[in-house]
């Protein structure tokens, strides 16, 4: 939770409400953990990301994005993304790679059943 709140501070932009971070869905969490971790690990530093995240943002402004609210997480995602493969933790094509494979997944397994990569996912 500490972290949580040292990352709140850190980047303002953050969805909150008086008790920290809010998700409108629980992926936007799990992205919002990784970025803790990650940081936490040394990735990258709080005003790194916030100046990467602000970039993203802006990007995705210019071309259409309203600005609503609803895609802040989207953005949040998409530079998690671009992060870790500047940083050589991974790469731009793992992570299409890894990304298809869960959609090939997601794609066979029924409503309601967890979700499991197989070794054909990745065809």
């Amino acid at each position: 939770m500490e972290a949580a709140v040292r990352a709140t501070a850190e980047v303002p932009s953050i969805p909150r409400d008086e008790g920290g971070p809010v998700f409108r869905a629980p992926w936007e969490a799990h992205a919002f953990a990784m970025a803790l971790t990650l940081h936490q690990r040394g990735v990258f530093t709080w005003p790194e990301w916030a100046a990467a995240l602000a970039e993203e943002i802006k990007r995705a402004q210019v071309a259409g994005d309203p600005d609503t609210g609803d895609t802040y997480y989207r953005h949040w995602l998409a530079t998690l993304e671009k992060l870790v493969a500047q940083k050589g933790v991974t790469s731009m094509d793992m992570l299409h790679r890894y990304r298809d494979a869960w959609d090939h997944a997601a794609d066979r397994t029924p409503h309601g059943k967890p979700i499991e990569l197989r070794p054909e996912d990745f065809g």
